[in-house]
């Protein structure tokens, strides 16, 4: 399987199948490969496989596409190790899986991370260690600053806060570090980041530097040294690897030679490891010391914070970026729902929908038909937040069609309900109740799958719940359910009520719910009207509900014949 292999900008080291004859890469999430950097365009390039080749194509960018550094013009053959640069994010393709990504773990084995050139391996020293020394961090250490050689602190504070102080993103703030380290540390010949996910506590790479700017070779870093640096939060200094007896059998040691390296790990306020920085030398004559550890030591503490707040910038961009795209949701969904009640001579409207989110589950709606015909539809889609309001909105326009292609209201919520049993749904379900109001004849046909039964109210307000005999199951339960139908006749100052159970199932702040019983003695009292009946209920619930948040969507729906 042909991949493409992120090795610079966000996320290093991901990797994104390409398994479509079509791939397109862009800013968009509905992308196969999202790239999300403010500059790449919705929809930038695409990746197109014919036969067992693949080509890369430009789709008329703002900043271009570029192929091993050359900008792209129309179609290019992807080969191995190809290089394609999309603003500052660069991938590699690779026919299979690249030669440094790792073998598909077996149960127990440990994992394996790569970024460009970088390499965690697992390796087990033999001996106990020879760290010549160790400095501890801990959560808020200032008292390590203050005990550094003044000289060096300044220099080190000085060149983090130059080089750090204006950065709000982790991939920003990573390489700067990087580079402020190799400026207080002229010996530097390489030096890296890692980071550790907060929900798997996996070792992720995220900034490599070589003193030479094209060197090739490869950092292989020891996952045993840095988890002994995190766990133990401890900063240690070996003043030649190379024969430290602590890294015994460490290929990412005796490889390269390395003659001294520096370890820090990377504790914020709270005490809570975000990952570790090392750098080393190849240089003999120029070791580490200990004021060189102390150095990487405060370092360390002032680079925590700096990670740590770009890390919380970046989840409160993203938290933001999701409120944006929720409201924009809501006013979506808002109109999917019905801007005012339908005008019928004779007749009355009230309705009333109200989300316990930003977007909800519940759908009401009214729908012409034909021979001056009214649809009124109330609907309960399981679940809530976004899966439910997406479905809510297939739910409106397949409720439409089929309801115009059938002449039969039982037939109708037949064929919605083979629409919604399909697996792709899995176990979502929905709620429905509808009536076809006829106002020639004040006949409406009514069809319930498995919805709250509708409340009849005569014109001296006694209530009666209809249809229990002709209920049906819930849409998407079963795809061969044969839904039933019957027909009442509004007489003068009936009406008819549908609602929700976010209505019943209200909750006040001792716990108790508003009931059928208080939903029975509301709709029971005098009104002036369908309005007022509507209105009447829904204040009546949400004094009952108080300063409690409420809980479920509430969606009520009323109708009713005049007095005349």
């Amino acid at each position: 399987m042909a991949i493409l292999q992120v090795v610079q900008g966000p996320n290093p080291g991901q990797v994104f199948p390409l398994e479509e004859e079509i791939c397109i890469l862009g800013r968009h999430p509905e992308c196969d490969v999202v790239l999300e950097v403010g500059a790449v365009s919705r929809q930038h390039a695409r990746v197109l496989r014919i036969n067992d080749d693949f080509f890369l194509e430009d789709l008329n960018s703002r900043n271009g596409t570029f192929l091993n550094n050359a900008r792209l013009e129309g179609r290019a053959q992807l080969s191995e190790n190809d290089q394609v640069r999309i603003c500052d994010v660069v991938l590699v393709f690779h026919q299979g899986p690249p030669v440094a990504s790792p073998p598909a773990a077996s149960p127990g084995a440990a994992d394996q991370a790569t970024i460009g050139a970088m390499v965690i391996d697992d390796d087990q020293p033999t001996a106990s260690s020879t760290i010549m020394s160790k400095v501890s961090i801990s959560a808020g250490a200032t008292g390590l600053v203050l005990a550094v050689n003044a000289e060096a602190k300044l220099k080190a504070l000085l060149e983090i806060s130059r080089h750090l102080g204006r950065v709000v993103s982790v991939s920003d703030v990573l390489p700067k570090l990087l580079d402020s380290l190799f400026s207080i540390f002229l010996q530097a010949d390489r030096g890296f980041v890692v980071l550790r996910e907060p929900t798997t506590g996996r070792i992720i790479p995220k900034a490599v530097k070589h003193r030479r700017e094209n060197s090739d070779e490869a950092i292989r870093i020891s996952r045993t040294i840095l988890n002994g640096v995190m766990a133990a939060k401890e900063a240690i200094l070996s003043a030649d690897a190379a024969t430290d007896s602590r890294f015994d059998m460490a290929e990412s040691i005796v490889d390269f030679q390395i003659h001294s390296m520096m370890c820090a790990p990377l504790v914020n306020n709270e005490g809570q490891v975000l990952g570790a920085i090392q750098i080393d030398t190849l240089d003999q004559r120029h070791r580490f010391t200990r004021d060189d550890l102390d150095v990487l030591a405060s370092v360390a503490c002032q680079a925590a914070t700096v990670v740590d707040n770009a890390q919380l910038h970046e989840v409160a961009l993203q938290e933001e970026a999701l409120r944006r795209e929720l409201n924009v949701a809501h006013q979506v969904q808002q109109g999917l729902l019905p801007a005012a009640p339908p005008e019928v001579k004779g007749y009355a409207f009230y309705d009333h929908y109200e989300p316990a989110r930003q977007l909800g589950g519940d759908y009401f709606d009214y729908i012409p038909l034909g021979g001056g015909r009214l649809a009124i539809v109330l609907a309960d889609v399981s679940g809530k937040g976004v899966a439910a309001a997406l479905l809510m909105a297939k739910l409106s326009a397949e409720t439409r069609f089929c309801l115009a292609s059938e002449s039969s209201l039982a037939t109708a919520v037949g064929k919605l309900n083979r629409v919604f049993s399909e697996s792709r749904w899995e176990d979502r379900f929905v709620t429905l109740v509808v009536g076809v109001l006829n106002p020639e004849t004040h006949e409406i046909v009514l069809a319930n799958a498995g919805h709250q039964q509708p409340l009849l109210r005569n014109k001296a307000g006694e209530l009666k719940e209809i249809g229990e005999e002709t209920g049906g199951l819930p849409i998407g339960v079963s795809s061969d359910w044969e839904y039933e139908e019957f027909t009442i006749r509004l007489a003068p100052g009936e009406s008819l009520t549908f609602y929700t159970d976010g209505i019943t199932d209200a909750m006040n702040p001792a716990g108790e719910f508003y009931g059928n019983e208080r939903l029975f003695a509301q709709m029971a009292k005098p009104c002036d009207g369908v309005k007022q009946l509507g209105q009447n209920l829904i204040d009546s619930v949400r004094r009952h509900i108080g300063n409690r948040a409420q809980t479920d969507d509430i969606c009520v729906t009323c109708f009713g014949r005049s007095d005349a």
